[in-house]
């Protein structure tokens, strides 16, 4: 696979791309909720600060599950909310692999939207501004790091259609699909390599955009460069592919 295709696959789904419903979760409803974020944007940033160390499907899940535990979605329910109350929830609802922790997190965010942002999230990516401001908003709440930060910003951008002034610092989320891929594709040396190396190789292969290759990278993982019986026969990318099934 050459460097300049798998960045051409990127811009092809960029461009694209539309309004069209993210699934975040498998409940319609929880999902129709996390991805209206016009009227609902405290749930997407919440459910980022969820995304670590469980399944991304269940983190997501979190902040419908609480606004229908409270019989409320809105952010100012959430505000009611004390410490000592989220933490109840969290544990007597078992919303994480660690309840305790996972709702300091959770509280602390809301407190964060209110204080920095006057309760409305979605100042985070108003006036569009540059891609490292956006990261940067997202990093400054606990449970957030850069992974997460920058796919979430990619996020934003690629299924939101939220413009912002540049892309430059929205990086390639190095997960198990995209290291593969680019392990037998030939751009890194091994499955294993450091993210640091996933990322910097991003950045040299589109340096305006080095996000841009995440979706089509995961896509290409999912779909057909499978841990196990790869198709490469049906690969969209096959002909290109130093195809290093071995390594």
């Amino acid at each position: 696979m050459s460097e300049h295709l798998i960045v051409r696959l990127g811009r092809e789904f960029f461009q694209n791309r539309n309004s069209e419903t993210e699934t975040f979760a498998s409940d319609p409803k929880a999902n129709a909720f996390l991805n209206d974020i016009e009227n609902h944007p405290h749930a997407f940033v919440l459910a980022c600060c969820m995304d670590r160390q469980t399944k991304a499907e269940r983190a997501w899940l979190i902040p419908y599950k609480i606004g229908e535990l409270l019989g409320d979605y809105s952010f100012s329910a959430l505000l009611k909310l004390s410490l000592e109350n989220t933490v109840n929830i969290f544990n007597e609802n078992s919303l994480h692999r660690h309840n305790n922790n996972m709702a300091g997190v959770f509280y602390s965010a809301v407190q964060r939207i209110k204080n920095q942002y006057d309760g409305n999230a979605s100042i985070i990516w108003a006036n569009k501004p540059s891609s490292s401001s956006v990261v940067y908003r997202f990093l400054q709440f606990d449970g957030i790091g850069i992974k997460i930060a920058t796919m979430t910003t990619n996020i934003l951008v690629r299924h939101f259609n939220i413009p912002l002034s540049d892309y430059y610092s929205i990086d390639v989320s190095p997960d198990v699909h995209v290291k593969r891929v680019m392990s037998r594709a030939g751009l890194v040396d091994s499955p294993n390599a450091d993210n640091n190396l996933i990322i910097y190789k991003a950045r040299e292969l589109c340096p305006e955009f080095p996000g841009i290759i995440d979706y089509s990278l995961w896509e290409i993982g999912r779909k057909w460069c499978r841990p196990s019986n790869p198709d490469c026969k049906n690969c969209k990318p096959a002909n290109e592919c130093e195809k290093r099934i071995n390594d």
